[in-house]
C-alpha cells in the first residue's frame, strides 16, 4: 500500500471555490461554498492523500501536478489540481466546478 501523503488546500484554493459558488445557494439550488467544502471537499483530500501515485498527470512529463476528475455529491463534476511540495506534501491549488453536467 502507497503511503498515505498530508494534503493541504492553498488560500487560493479556497477562493476559487468561493468565486464559483458563493455564499448562498444558486438559482438552481446550486450548493454554497460553505457546503461544498463540508461534503466534497474531504473526498477529494482523501483521493489525493491515498491515490497521488495512481492520478494521472497533469501534464505529460511533469509528475509534480497530478488531476483528479470527479463526479461529487452537490455537484455533477469536479476537476481539482493537485501540486507536490517540496516537504512531500500534497497542495491543493486549482478546482473547477461544473454545475451543468453534460446534460445541458
Amino acid at each position: 500500500m502507497a503511503d498515505r501523503r498530508v494534503v493541504r488546500a492553498t488560500p487560493d484554493f479556497f477562493a476559487l471555490i468561493d468565486a464559483q459558488l458563493g455564499d448562498e445557494r444558486g438559482p438552481n439550488d446550486e450548493p454554497t461554498s460553505a457546503e461544498f467544502e463540508a461534503y466534497e471537499l474531504l473526498a477529494i483530500i482523501e483521493r489525493f492523500a491515498i491515490g497521488w501515485d495512481d492520478l494521472p498527470q497533469q501534464f505529460p512529463g511533469r509528475p509534480e501536478y497530478r488531476l483528479l476528475i470527479a463526479a461529487g455529491r452537490l455537484v455533477p463534476m469536479v476537476a481539482v489540481v493537485g501540486q507536490h511540495a517540496p516537504d512531500g506534501a500534497v497542495e491543493l491549488i486549482d478546482i473547477a466546478i461544473d454545475l451543468h453536467g453534460p446534460w445541458r
